[in-house]
């Protein structure tokens, strides 16, 4: 079935609901799926609509000018359509760690992600036949302060090249320029523990363990140029107990690392993601 989903935000006022719902019952929208939410705090309005196109009275390239001119324009709403007969192309980058690389192609692999990934980037090569045992391109760019920028744009060409919808970094140890994100806003997805910003440093479990921690755990977030601090996608929490080993806080935190960025990305690719004011809106 080919669909349609609008993700939409707007002030808050009456009839909101029924002007979107009107517009898609005028040309013959058979409505799939449809939530909404309601920041009182702010007075915001959203909302999360599907529809079957293959009834639907507007051709793909006609629906966005229709809605900003119906619906859009007499509500002040920001609005994304997105349509499901084009899979969107996600690339990774990666480092040395294995196990979120692992969990995304495995899940690509077996269907669970409706997505293609046209490239893998790393500054290291420990994972290049991991990468290339999937049959996908893997592109070595060794960085550093010296030559940040320059990588950066070779990056960016690449991800151009490949016409990349968005970014994962599954487990990138490097810090992307502002430049760089402002190139995929909200389109890039990082993972880290959750003890931030009490056990910094390369060694956070170990640290964790000397601190008696009873609870660890990960967060999903779009990047932003504030390191670290960017609408939270998805969290997940797992508890230890005193006789777990540090190498045991490690396996736990990274097992719980890759599913909650594995459900960021289902989320991202799902369209149920909007973004605001730092937070998100997550249409479950």
């Amino acid at each position: 079935m080919r669909t349609a989903t609008i993700l939409v935000q707007c002030p808050d006022k009456k009839g909101i609901v029924a002007k979107v719902s009107d517009f898609l019952y005028t040309y013959q929208g058979n409505i799939l799926e449809v939530d909404q939410h309601v920041d009182e705090e702010i007075g915001m309005f959203f909302m999360r609509a599907s529809w079957d196109l293959d009834s639907f009275g507007l051709e793909k390239d006609l629906i966005a000018a229709a809605f900003q001119k119906e619906v859009a324009d007499s509500l002040e709403m920001k609005f994304e359509l997105h349509f499901n007969t084009q899979k969107p192309r996600m690339a990774l980058f990666v480092s040395k760690l294995s196990h979120c690389l692992f969990d995304i192609l495995s899940r690509y692999y077996s269907g669970q992600f409706d997505v293609e990934i046209p490239l893998v980037i790393s500054n290291h090569l420990d994972l290049k036949k991991v990468v290339t045992a999937f049959r996908i391109p893997f592109y070595h760019l060794p960085i550093d302060k010296t030559n940040k920028a320059e990588v950066e744009k070779q990056q960016l060409d690449l991800l151009q090249k490949h016409k990349v919808d968005f970014v994962v970094l599954a487990r990138y140890m490097q810090i992307l320029s502002g430049d760089f994100i402002k190139e995929y806003p909200n389109k890039i997805i990082n993972i880290h523990h959750s003890f931030l910003p009490a056990f910094v440093g390369a060694k956070p479990y170990h640290a964790a363990y000397e601190r008696g921690v009873k609870i660890i755990g990960a967060t999903a977030h779009y990047v932003t140029e504030e390191l670290d601090a960017g609408p939270i996608i998805e969290q997940e929490v797992a508890r230890v107990r005193h006789h777990n080993s540090p190498s045991d806080l490690v396996q736990i935190g990274q097992d719980v690392e890759k599913v909650v960025l594995s459900k960021a990305i289902k989320y991202h690719l799902e369209r149920k993601v909007l973004a605001y004011r730092n937070k998100t809106v997550i249409f479950y």
